[in-house]
């Protein structure tokens, strides 16, 4: 079966103080799904649990990403959280603190 992308959502989240990763990519899929509302399911047939969803991640340090936290912002479908070097890091003018950027792209796929 070949898998077929019927969307692609976009986000952003920032964790303003902390330099917390996690916080920032889990704001990001919230931002990105937040004014989503998914209507096709009967027409394809399928159901939300169908969805074979990845989330893309771009972040300064990909690795310091809890991925399980992320895919626990989305509740429905098999969810493949997939960080990489992206986003932005801006220290505070004293160097003491961190805000950091991640953006994420949501892609709901469907086996065909």
């Amino acid at each position: 079966m070949a898998l077929q992308r019927y969307v692609t959502e976009m986000g952003m989240g920032v964790d303003v103080h902390g330099g917390n990763y996690t916080k920032a990519a889990c704001r990001a899929v919230a931002d990105a799904i937040r004014h989503s509302s998914l209507n096709f399911f009967q027409a394809l047939g399928k159901s939300p649990e169908d969805m074979i969803i990845t989330v893309l991640l771009g972040a300064a340090d990909p690795n310091a990403i809890d991925t399980q936290a992320v895919a626990d912002e989305l509740p429905y479908g098999t969810v493949t959280v997939q960080p990489q070097v992206g986003g932005l890091n801006v220290p505070s003018q004293t160097g003491d603190d961190l805000m950091v950027m991640v953006n994420a792209a949501v892609l709901v796929q469907f086996n065909d």
